[in-house]
Order: C-alpha cells, then structure tokens, then sequence
C-alpha cells in the first residue's frame, strides 16, 4: 500500500514537471522577501516568476505567518499578482534560527499531516501558489542550539510526502538548500525528494560566513584554488545526486559580508581576519562613494568582487550587476531553473540587481 502511494505521487508529479518546465520561460526569476508590506510596490515585480514571503514559523504543528503587519506583507505581495499575472507568491517555512521545532515536530506523522493541513489551509486563505521549506538544517547542526539528530533526513522526505500529498498539483513546493558538503551528503534523500518538488534553491551564498576566520568569496560562480565551494560546485554536487538540472535554481545574495582586522595580503582576500557584519548592496555602494579608501577589485577566476579597505583593514565579498549577469547567464547556459536570490528589500527600486538578472535573462 505504502509502495503503490508513492507511485502515485511520483506520477503525478512528473505530470506536473511536465507542465511547469514546458513553459516559454528561459529560467525562473525567484526573490525571497523578508520587508515590510508599504516598500513591496515599488520593486519591479514584473520582472519576477515567484516572490517567497520570509519567513512564517511553526506554532505547535501548524505554519503560522505572525502577527498584522505580516499578514498584510502577504496579503501585498499577492497583490502584485494584478501588475503581473503569472507571478507566483510561495510562504516560506524557516529561515536561519527560525526552525527551532521541525526537529521535534516533523518526527511525528500525526504532526506532519497537521502541518500539511495547515499549510494548504493558509495558502487557500491568501490566494497563496506554494510553501518553501527553509529547514536550516536537517540532520545536521545549523542554528546553535537547534536540536537535529539522523532522522531527521527521512522525515524531511515524509514531509515532503505529506505535503505533496495534500496540496496536490495545484501548489508548489521547493526548498532551500545549503551549498556545502555535510548537508549534500547527510541532509536530503535526493532521490526520494526531488521527484516531489518543483525547485530546490540553492543557497550558493553565505559560503563564506559569520564563523570563517578566513576571508573568502561568500556567493562566487566558480570554485578556485583556495576556495572550493561556489555555485558551480554546488551545481555539480546536485547533479551527481542525481538531481534534474531543470529543478535546480542557484542563488545571488543581494547583500555583502564585512571583515575587519584583515591584513593587506593580497588585497585581503582568503586572509584572517573577524566577521564584522553584513550590509546591502545599496550599503556596499554607498562605502563604495566615499573615495579611495574602498577598492574594488575583480577575481576573473572566481568571477566574483571583492573589496579592500587598506586603511581600516575591512574585507568585503558580495555579488555586483556583472556577477549576478554571469550567474544568470551560467543558469542558461547549463539549462537550469532559474536564478534565486537573498532578498528584494536589500536591492534598489531601479537599476539595481534585479535589473542585472533580467538584463541577462533577455539576451
């Protein structure tokens, strides 16, 4: 019985794969969103195939979106379904140290089927398209403090189950995924979940990040001698996992992480050095302003920029409108899904990343 449902599910959803990935679309134009309801207008939305509203959270076993002014972030962006009608509004689940109880609740399949429930519950409610799981991380150690334990990659498949189950083929599912190796390896049964989903997102940002005590490139396209994770080995590693190309969607980061006390060598790239903090592109471009002190420098290997700060001995990798081009052009080029990216609120209301990705997109 267990074996004849799970083929129906994998029927059915190859059904829907179909319908999806035959549209005219070169490659989906995914933007998480974690702002406020009054800015969401101003971006331009019609540029986008899906917005993920984040983060909503478990409340008991039920997906829960928070308190009134969330609702009405939610309640905006499916607004923005008027200015562009095959824009696609997913809620997601999670975000960093905003899955502290999935551990303990996806244990359970009585839990699982009441989250699923309440998923579709919600979606129904806010004309909603689909629900992101943004489980940072199973089975393996995330937010510090969190619990996880081995099971947790097998319940991760049942909720999928459940999920795909309940919803159907009229909402979407996709999940966040890390772009390094112990969740490649440990976190998802691939070859059970991606049958069932529409994308996985590949967090090929943060790669570098807030425990490194050597600077690097945190979202680089490609890997290089001192760096081995970037996109496209994180690309690689999905599809050795036997993951279709067409589900996999990379990530951009609208934003840069700062390091202070690194060492001039090399314009401090891959030097020690302590994480300071992280700001939006429009901060980096403000610093950038400010003269001399700021230098910007590319690395043609990694195709990723970097700044250095000679004086104050500050560090900073980020993504600029050359390398998000490139990383659309490479989503493309390999026959990708598409290109995601962390987050609208960080961009301009014109001329900013976005515009990049489309300004590649539509060559």
């Amino acid at each position: 019985m267990v074996k004849a449902k799970s083929l129906f599910l994998l029927l059915l959803f190859l059904i829907i794969s179909y319908v999806s990935f035959s549209q005219n679309d070169p490659i989906k134009v995914i933007a998480y969103y974690a702002g406020g309801s009054g800015r969401v207008p101003n971006y331009p939305v019609e540029n986008l195939t899906h917005i993920i509203y984040s983060f909503s959270h478990l409340k008991g076993n039920q997906l829960h979106i928070g308190n009134a002014d969330a609702i009405a972030t939610v309640n905006k962006l499916v607004s923005l379904k008027k200015r562009n009608s095959s824009l696609k509004v997913l809620l997601s689940l999670g975000g960093w140290g905003g899955c502290e109880t999935c551990s303990a609740v996806f244990s359970s399949e009585e839990d699982r089927a009441a989250f699923a429930e309440s998923v579709r519950s919600l979606l129904v409610k806010y004309n909603a398209d689909g629900i992101d799981l943004d489980w940072e991380y199973p089975a393996i150690e995330g937010f510090i403090g969190h619990a996880y334990k081995p099971a947790d990659k097998e319940n991760f498949t049942e909720l999928v189950k459940a999920l795909r189950e309940k919803l159907g083929n009229r909402y979407e599912i996709s999940f966040a995924a890390g772009g390094f190796q112990s969740y490649m390896d440990s976190s998802i049964a691939w070859n059970e979940v991606m049958p069932l989903v529409n994308y996985v997102n590949l967090m090929s940002y943060d790669l570098v990040n807030g425990y490194s005590a050597i600077t690097g490139h945190h979202t680089p396209l490609y890997s290089t001698p001192q760096q081995m994770l970037s996109v496209d080995w994180g690309v690689n590693a999905l599809i050795d996992r036997g993951v279709p190309k067409e589900k996999i969607v990379i990530g951009a980061a609208f934003y840069g992480r700062i390091w202070e006390n690194v060492p001039a060598i090399d314009s401090g790239l891959y030097q020690p050095g302590k994480f300071k903090k992280s700001e939006s592109i429009k901060s980096i471009d403000a610093l950038l302003s400010k003269g001399d002190q700021y230098k910007a420098y590319w690395d043609d290997v990694a195709k990723a920029p970097f700044i250095y700060n000679a004086k104050e001995k500050l560090f900073i990798t980020y993504d600029n409108k050359r390398s998000v081009g490139l990383k659309t052009s490479y989503a493309i080029e390999k026959g990708l899904g598409g290109i995601m990216f962390w987050q609208l609120g960080h961009d301009y209301y014109k001329n900013g990343l976005l515009d990049a990705i489309v300004a590649d997109k539509g060559k």
